[in-house]
């Protein structure tokens, strides 16, 4: 899910060839905020 609103919010990451990866980052950073979130309290 995380995939497809990194996919819809970002349009202009994705006009580039590297399309995938600006969501792939997306997702990696949402992924480190929220086990710091978690480990930090």
């Amino acid at each position: 899910m995380i995939y497809v609103v990194a996919w819809e919010l970002i349009p202009e990451a994705h006009a580039g060839k590297r399309s995938d990866s600006a969501t792939n980052r997306v997702m990696i950073g949402f992924a480190i905020m929220m086990t710091l979130d978690v480990a930090l309290g």
